[in-house]
This record gives structure tokens, sequence and C-alpha cells, in this order.
């Protein structure tokens, strides 16, 4: 699953090659730099393309011939996943929790980093670095004390709420580092001007500040459900039986029908599609979004 990320980083760097492999003085790379980015798109994408055309080969022929093309090419292992219903309860559990973690990381992140980029008050930039902080605390630190707090204290052990919360919690230190220069550049005129007009801090925002930041928040929100959606710790601790979630999915039919390797095969492919295109859908945005949240 993991696997879903790195391969849209690398289609999205074969996109983008002719407009970033420009020196400053406006010269194309070299063969060199060509080379070795094409040598890291099929290092990138060479798992992930072993495993989706594993999905279409027998058993038999990925014993024979491990590195091989599909002879003849077989449909069934991924008919046989997709007319599983526990595939497609686990992919409707994956994109609930993964719709929760993202509609919290994108309003909960506004609506902290707006009054830390527009707003001066003592200890401000003292309470931005504690987020910024937060980037170097995985939940793995974590994740015992958020174990008993989910199951024991807020009694959403097994929900996609359980599941959700925490995940924005983790979430959300990139979430304001990302939307915090987006907010710092909008001219302080605007919010003059907007003033002077009868709106005020709640119009500002609502009407000038959420329509301004669009790119930051399709980014923090993509990145957000990308991590959702590939999520394994969090879900393995607090969810079972039907409430799991297509990572868990993935493991638990690998263990079931470990001898099927074809299966697990086209199993792993089904599961990691919908978040690469989702990714690849959006990857414009969220450059543009990441190139916006450096300048500014």
């Amino acid at each position: 699953m993991n696997a879903v990320p790195k391969a849209a980083r690398a289609v999205t760097t074969t996109h983008t090659s002719r407009r970033l492999f420009k020196s400053s003085n406006g010269h194309k790379a070299g063969p060199f730099t060509y080379f070795m980015a094409i040598l890291l798109a099929c290092v990138t994408l060479g798992p992930v393309s072993f495993a989706v055309l594993g999905g279409f080969r027998s058993n038999a022929q990925l014993a024979e011939n491990p590195a091989g093309l599909p002879d003849p090419w077989i449909l069934d292992n991924y008919q046989r996943v997709i007319t599983s219903a526990s595939f497609w309860q686990y992919a409707l559990n994956s994109t609930i929790i993964a719709l929760l973690t993202t509609a919290m990381v994108v309003t909960f992140g506004m609506m902290a980093a707006y009054p830390l980029a527009r707003f001066n008050f003592k200890h401000r930039e003292k309470i931005y670095m504690i987020f910024v902080a937060g980037l170097l605390f995985p939940a793995t630190v974590a994740i015992i004390p958020l174990f008993i707090l989910i199951n024991k204290d807020l009694n959403l052990g097994n929900t996609w709420l359980g599941v959700a919360l925490p995940q924005a919690a983790f979430a959300l230190p990139m979430t304001i580092v990302i939307l915090r220069p987006f907010l710092q550049a909008i001219p302080k005129e605007i919010e003059e001007a907007s003033t002077l007009d009868g709106a005020g801090r709640l119009g500002f925002f609502g009407r000038i500040v959420l329509p301004l930041s669009g790119p930051g928040m399709v980014t923090t929100g993509v990145l957000a459900f990308v991590a959702s959606w590939n999520g394994y710790l969090l879900p393995l601790l607090l969810l079972q039986g039907d409430m799991k979630t297509l990572p868990l999915g993935v493991a638990d039919f690998s263990t079931q029908y470990s001898s099927d390797t074809a299966g697990v095969f086209a199993f792993t492919t089904l599961s990691m599609i919908p978040a690469l295109i989702f990714f690849l859908t959006m990857q414009n945005k969220i450059v543009n979004g990441l190139q916006g949240a450096v300048k500014g």
C-alpha cells in the first residue's frame, strides 16, 4: 500500500521532467540527468508493475518465471477479488475513514492556521513552533496511549471516527505548515477593504480567505486522504472484523491465501488503485499548492 504515493510521485516526475530539468540560465539538462530520472522512475514503478502484472498470471507461471509476462493473460484473480463482498466492505471503510480524516484536517487546519497567520498576539510564533515540532513525532510514538484513550476514555474503539480522529490530529502539523504561508500572503489591503465594506472577521474569512487558500486546502486534503488510505498501524489496533480497512484486508488475504500469490497480487493492486487515481488526478493542484506555500 505504501507504494501508492511513491508510484504517483514517479509518474508526476515523468510528466513534468521537461519543465523541471532546466537550469537557472534556461538551458536544458543533459542526457545524464534524463537517464537518472528514467532510472529512478523505473526503480519506483518496478514493484508496482510486478504486482499489477502478477495479478494477470497463474501461480504456476509465477513459480516457473517470476519476472516474466503473463502468458496467457488470466482475469480470474481480479474477478475473484472484485466479486468478493469483503473487498468492497474494506473499501467502504477505507473511503469513509479517509473522507472523515480529510474533512477534519482541512477544517481544523484552516481554523488553526488563520489566527497564526493573520492575528498578532503574544507567543504566536512559539505556538506555531509547537505545531512544527509535531512533525517530529509519528503516531507510533503515542500508539499505546492512543489505544487506551480511544477505547476506554472515548469509547470509540472499532469505529470509523475512532481511527479518523488520531489520524487527523497527526496530520494537522503538516497542514498548518502548508496553509500558513497562503494566509500570510493575502495582502492586508484586501482585509482593510473588506472591513470598510462592512465585512467582519468571519466575512473576510469566508469570502476572501477560503477562496484564495483553495490550492493549499486541496494540497493538504489530498495528502491527508492518501495517508489515511495507506494507514495501517492505527486501524490494526483499533478496528476488528467487518470494520477493517483495505490495508488490513490485504494483510488478512495474504495470510489466508498465502499459497495464492497471484491472488494476493490482484488484491493488492485493486486496493491501491483508488488512492493512485485520486493522487494522479490532483497532482497538478498539489504541485501548485506546495509552490504557493514555498513562495508565501
